[in-house]
């Protein structure tokens, strides 16, 4: 959704509030796709204080459907955001920090990049579907919070490989 931002910046003292959703089904991202499970509402404000000056604030929470890092079930995940952006209309005609800005075109408000960008920023660093999950197995896959697989998970230290060595090739045969 584009919001004009012309009234914001030209007139002091006006504030319009805003209640958005972030549209789409799927947030795309580098580390992967995620369903959207809760889609905000969003309550978005913009105010201005002084003429050439706007503040956009907001908050929202949304749920995405993503994998746990360590045993890949589905886990819901919450992501709050808050947003807090300044702008002025010198960043609008004189767009020398446009990549800075990726919301802004002219002065249109692209509300849909705006929220994108805060719920990645705030997108946790490690999903996991409980603090102390186990993970899966690395031969053969079984997930070790249901119970022990019985491989053999003795890794040797590389450390010692060069003595181990040794010890091979000086065994008769």
């Amino acid at each position: 959704m584009l919001l004009n931002l012309t009234d914001a910046l030209t007139k002091e003292g006006t504030t319009e509030t805003f209640s958005l959703v972030y549209e789409g089904d799927i947030l795309q991202s580098v580390p992967g796709e995620y369903k959207v499970i809760k889609n905000g509402p969003v309550e978005l404000t913009i105010s201005s204080a002084e003429k050439g000056r706007a503040l956009i604030t907001g908050k929202g929470s949304f749920t995405f459907g993503a994998q746990c890092d360590r045993c890949l079930k589905e886990v819901p995940v919450t992501v709050d955001i808050s947003i807090e952006e300044e702008i002025s209309s010198e960043q609008i005609e004189h767009p020398a920090d446009a990549d800075m800005f990726p919301y802004l075109k002219g002065y249109q408000l692209d509300t849909q990049i705006l929220i994108g960008n805060e719920i990645l920023i705030n997108w946790p660093g490690k999903i996991l579907c409980k603090e102390d999950c186990k993970g899966i197995c690395t031969k053969c896959g079984k997930d070790l919070n249901q119970g022990e697989c019985g491989c053999d998970t003795f890794v040797p230290d590389p450390r010692m490989a060069v003595i181990q060595d040794i010890f091979n090739a000086n065994k008769e045969v």
